[in-house]
């Protein structure tokens, strides 16, 4: 689901987190001893105690363990009461931990991912999409159909009803995409809604316009000298689970920009990744705006959705400055 690269910083996040709580309770208990000696004596009273009945229990003494465990239940008891009459809880010089399930680890005793890991892989899954702030208004609480009319609601509600099959689906079943029509007809919107509720279900997502897309591409391909660089933005643009590319057709086409395409939606199709493309081309310019070999790499992997009705960025803001 996420990169290596975002696993790292996830467990470096976990190590940063241990090293500042191990700090707090190094900082507690500096406190604790300079305010109440006893309690310091105490506590090296237990290690003692460890120690001497321990070497008991090596030597076969069979009363050494319930005679350390009796007590250690009395110091440890005294030690609270100290606490507690300094006006400290009785917990305040136990380990210190952001998340008790798991210990800050982000793992639980089963190995399995801790609420807190998820939330993290999530929180990196919407960073690496470039979506984190559109989403939060570009979303399916924010879907509305009063901007559509007769036959333009019917193709709308149509296209809401594929987008919600490809999120159940998605992770099972393999499908892309295509959403055409003019412009401002909600395929961008659409889009996005796909994208939140597939990254808040754990799946990568990266999004970008094909334009942003092409110039990054050329920017790593010929005014960069780090490889390692571009192999590993190909990588996780070939290897997320779901690609969105919005606005196809604003490009500059060439035969650069249109062999990156065709290897782009091929190597995912040879995958079986999933992949979103909006644009405001119809079926005809599209064949006529690219090469025949990546036309029909969309036409035969692509379920083609089309928008149509007024441009509704322009009509709110149209409505908004008549307020």
């Amino acid at each position: 689901m996420i990169t290596n690269t975002q696993h790292r910083a996830i467990i470096t996040e976990y190590d940063r987190i241990q090293a500042k709580n191990r700090h707090l309770l190094t900082l507690r208990k500096e406190e604790i001893y300079a305010k109440i000696p006893e309690y310091k004596e105490i506590s090296d009273s237990i290690s003692t105690l460890c120690i001497t009945q321990g070497k008991k229990m090596l030597l076969g003494d069979e009363r050494a363990l319930n005679e350390m465990k009796t007590q250690l239940h009395a110091l440890t008891a005294k030690k609270a009461d100290l606490l507690a009459s300094y006006g400290y809880p009785a917990d305040y010089l136990d380990p210190i931990y952001d998340c008790p399930d798991c210990q800050d680890t982000g793992y639980l005793p089963d190995n399995s991912h801790c609420h807190c890991m998820k939330q993290r892989m999530i929180y990196h899954l919407y960073e690496q999409s470039g979506l984190m702030k559109l989403l939060e208004t570009e979303n399916f609480e924010h879907l509305s159909m009063e901007y559509y009319d007769g036959e333009d609601r019917v193709k709308f509600e149509k296209a809401v009803q594929n987008a919600r099959k490809f999120i159940e689906d998605f992770g099972s079943h393999y499908r892309n995409l295509f959403f055409c029509g003019t412009v401002g007809t909600g395929k961008s919107f659409l889009s996005c809604c796909i994208a939140k509720e597939v990254m808040d279900r754990g799946y990568s997502v990266i999004y970008f316009s094909a334009n942003a897309l092409f110039q990054k591409i050329a920017e790593y391909t010929f005014t960069t000298k780090d490889k390692e660089a571009l192999a590993q933005f190909k990588n996780d643009l070939l290897g997320c689970d779901l690609l969105i590319i919005d606005d196809l057709g604003t490009e500059s086409v060439n035969s650069f920009v249109t062999a990156e395409l065709f290897h782009c939606l091929n190597e995912r199709h040879l995958h079986r990744r999933s992949t979103i493309i909006s644009s405001n081309l119809t079926i005809e310019e599209l064949r006529d705006y690219y090469s025949e070999r990546l036309f029909s790499r969309m036409i035969s992997n692509y379920d083609f959705l089309k928008f149509t009705g007024n441009d509704i960025r322009k009509y709110k803001k149209l409505n908004h400055q008549s307020l």
